[in-house]
């Protein structure tokens, strides 16, 4: 029978901070989203407290002082890194990793020579909190859909392990397990099923596959497919090639002049083009698009554009100009833009795009470009070299930018923010 474990990093955020300061072991912890708007990491003594997930944090700013909460903004460079060394060690305990998200991971067990599972499980919990300082949790089942079932339940087991291989364990569990703690089950779903009387996980694995797929889609099929222990959703040790990308913030302060605009888009270009090369793919369109803040009592506006290019591309400067005509064309003076982005779909290898008839592009000397700025930046840190087109005036300071107020310091990527002994 088929065996996988899902590791995932408990309030991974939060505990990527503790890790570099233990003072906040015991201490109530939250991670802001960009610009701090609220709250997307929580820690149990956080939660404790009445923080509830997505709160913004004007709203708990009260509790947070009273609760001596320590509150962080975003530091995607540390959690990055973070989580590339905890799947380091998993790979340690297993070859076929999948990387499902920042903090979760599947392991095939089922190859592995072990007896004990819960041993095996515990000794990867251990080896990665000593050799990383996160703490964990593993899930063992047949499918995917149960390991994260039991991922979930061993949240709130001691040993922090549960392995539901065993039918009768499983039974046990999904018992009192509610629906809308099973993967893929949305809220819309559980609506849908709240209306047949169903609240937990058994009845919905003991559905007719067919009502499920009227009722959730194919998705629901699969749920109970996986929910009998027959896998549906593979383990996909190497990753699936992407078939769009984004580039998307919200701005730190409102942008009311077009300069500004071009500014941020340019920037957004930019970061699409770093992406699209290191995947290995290129676009031939891009979609910008502006939108005024919907809770400020403000004139609304909400535009996008798609753009097209002659040539698939992932050079920056070729995507720059492309998202400055989408500016060009969607920019409208009177109101005060509060997110921006591009977005592009159709993704394809830059080998088999289709080449433009009358296209005076130095290709070659492109490459050449875009790969030195590349490795400047690789080398001595993010935006090391950048278009001058994302610069604007040296005159003007950015205000639009995100903000990051309570950000700590990079500690494993940045050699100036190398934690230090006092």
């Amino acid at each position: 029978m088929t065996a996988l474990a899902l590791i995932d990093g408990n309030s991974f955020y939060c505990s990527c901070e503790r890790v570099f300061d233990p003072k906040l072991e015991k201490r109530p912890v939250i991670v802001l989203s960009n610009n701090d708007g609220c709250a997307v990491a929580r820690t149990a003594e956080a939660k404790a407290l009445g923080i509830q997930m997505g709160a913004p944090m004007f709203k708990i700013r009260d509790i947070c002082r009273q609760g001596n909460v320590a509150v962080f903004s975003s530091n995607y460079a540390l959690y990055g890194d973070m989580s590339r060394r905890m799947n380091s060690v998993y790979q340690g305990f297993s070859p076929d990793v999948e990387i499902y998200s920042i903090d979760e991971s599947f392991l095939d067990v089922e190859h592995l020579p072990i007896r004990d599972r819960t041993a095996w499980a515990s000794d990867l919990r251990a080896t990665t909190r000593q050799w990383t300082g996160i703490p964990t949790c593993v899930g063992i089942g047949p499918t995917k859909t149960l390991a994260k079932l039991a991922n979930k339940a061993a949240k709130k087991l001691p040993s922090g392990v549960l392995d539901l291989s065993d039918e009768r364990v499983r039974a046990d569990v999904m018992a009192t397990f509610p629906i809308g703690d099973v993967w893929g089950i949305g809220r819309a779903s559980q609506e849908k099923l709240a209306h047949l009387g169903i609240e937990y996980a058994d009845q919905v694995r003991d559905m007719d596959p067919k009502l499920a797929r009227q009722l959730m889609t194919v998705v629901g099929e699969r749920i109970i497919h996986e929910l009998n222990g027959r896998p549906a959703i593979a383990l996909e040790t190497v990753a699936p090639q992407r078939k769009g990308c984004a580039v998307t913030r919200s701005f730190g302060s409102r942008v009311t002049h077009k300069g500004e605009m071009e500014q941020a888009v340019a920037g957004y270009a930019t970061r699409l083009g770093e992406k699209l090369r290191r995947h290995g793919l290129a676009t031939d369109h891009v979609t910008v698009f502006m939108h005024t803040s919907p809770f400020a009592d403000d004139p609304q506006r909400s535009v996008s554009m798609t753009v097209d290019i002659p040539e698939a591309t992932n050079d920056s400067l070729q995507l720059i100009k492309a998202a400055k005509r989408a500016v060009d064309g969607l920019w409208k003076s009177g109101f005060r833009y509060s997110k921006a982005g591009i977005i592009t779909q159709d993704l394809v290898p830059p080998a088999e795009r289709q080449r433009a008839l009358f296209d005076g592009l130095d290709h070659e000397r492109a490459a050449k470009v875009m790969a030195a700025m590349d490795e400047a930046n690789r080398r001595w840190g993010s935006a090391t070299v950048v278009p001058a087109a994302t610069m604007g005036s040296a005159k003007k300071k950015q205000t639009f930018t995100t903000k990051f107020e309570m950000r700590s310091p990079r500690f494993t990527t940045r050699w100036e923010e190398l934690p230090t002994c006092r």
